[in-house]
C-alpha cells in the first residue's frame, strides 16, 4: 500500500531517524512498524514484512567494524547463525501467534535492562562482570532474538542489546552485534512473507535506503563517544523505547 503525501512527510523523515539511531546504537527500527502502520497507514501484516527487508541494508553498515577486527566477527558468527533460523521460524508463525504477551515480555525486558545500564558504575561498562559467552549460548541468543524479532517485526537489536547487556557482555560488542544481526533476521523473515505474499518490495526498499543513509551518519556521531557515553545513550533510548511499548500495550 503506497504512502499518501499527507503521510509522507511524517513518516519519511522518522524512517531517517530510525536509521541514524540504528548506526549510532544499534536501536531505532523498533520506530519503524508503528510508524508505517499509524502514521502510514499501512496494514500491519504489510507493515512488518516491509521492515523486515528494509533493515537489510543498514545491517550493512556494520560489516565495516566487523572487518576491522577479526576476533569480534568470529564471536558474532554463532549469533547471527541463531538468528537466521529463529527469525524463519518466528515469520512462519506470525499469523497464528498472538504477540500480546510477547511484546510485554519484551517491553519487561527493554525497561529494566535499560534500569540496569544507566545504574551500572562507569568503571565496569568496558569489563563485564560475567565471562564472555561461549559460541552455543551466543547460537541460543540468537535464535531467541531470530524468532521474537520475526514475530513482532523490530529486527533484531531492540532484543539483543538488552539480552547481551543483562548476560554481561561489553557494551561495543552489543551495538556491533545488534547492528549486524539485522541482516540474518531481514533475509530469512522477509523470505518468508514474500513467500505468502505480504511483501511490498517498493516500499521495503525506500524504506531500506532512507535507514541505509540515516545509519552511516549515525554510525559516524557514535565514532565520537567513549564507551561511557554509548552506554548511557544505549540505556536511556532503551527506557525511552520500553516506554513507548508500555504505552502502546496499554491502548
Amino acid at each position: 500500500m503506497p504512502l499518501t503525501l499527507t503521510a509522507a512527510w511524517l513518516v519519511l523523515p522518522t524512517i531517517v531517524l530510525a536509521g541514524g539511531l540504528i548506526g549510532a546504537t544499534g536501536i531505532g527500527g523498533v520506530l519503524l512498524v508503528p510508524v508505517l502502520s499509524t502514521l502510514g497507514g499501512v496494514p500491519l501484516p504489510q507493515a512488518i514484512a516491509a521492515s523486515s527487508l528494509g533493515f537489510a541494508l543498514p545491517a550493512l553498515v556494520a560489516l565495516r567494524p566487523l572487518r576491522r577486527e577479526p576476533s569480534m566477527t568470529a564471536r558474532c558468527l554463532p549469533l547471527l547463525a541463531g538468528a537466521l533460523v529463529g527469525a524463519a521460524a518466528g515469520a512462519f508463525f506470525v499469523r497464528w501467534l498472538p504477540g500480546t504477551a510477547l511484546m510485554a515480555g519484551v517491553t519487561a525486558l527493554v525497561l529494566f535492562s535499560g534500569w540496569r545500564g544507566l545504574r551500572k558504575p562507569a568503571g565496569t561498562s568496558s569489563h563485564p562482570a560475567q565471562p564472555l559467552l561461549p559460541p552455543a549460548a551466543l547460537l541460543g541468543v540468537g535464535a531467541l532474538v531470530g524468532i521474537g524479532s520475526a514475530l513482532t517485526g523490530t529486527g533484531g537489536p531492540v532484543l539483543v542489546i538488552p539480552l547481551l547487556m543483562l548476560l554481561g557482555q561489553p557494551v561495543i560488542f552489543a551495538v556491533v552485534a545488534a547492528q549486524a544481526i539485522q541482516l540474518p533476521v531481514a533475509l530469512a523473515s522477509s523470505a518468508v512473507h514474500a513467500m505468502a505474499g505480504r511483501l511490498d518490495l517498493g516500499l521495503a526498499l525506500l524504506c531500506g535506503v532512507l535507514m541505509l543513509a540515516g545509519s552511516i551518519a549515525g554510525q559516524r556521531a557514535a565514532q565520537r563517544l567513549d564507551t561511557r557515553q554509548l552506554q548511557r545513550l544505549v540505556s536511556g533510548l532503551l527506557l525511552a523505547v520500553g516506554a513507548w511499548f508500555a504505552w502502546l500495550l496499554l491502548n
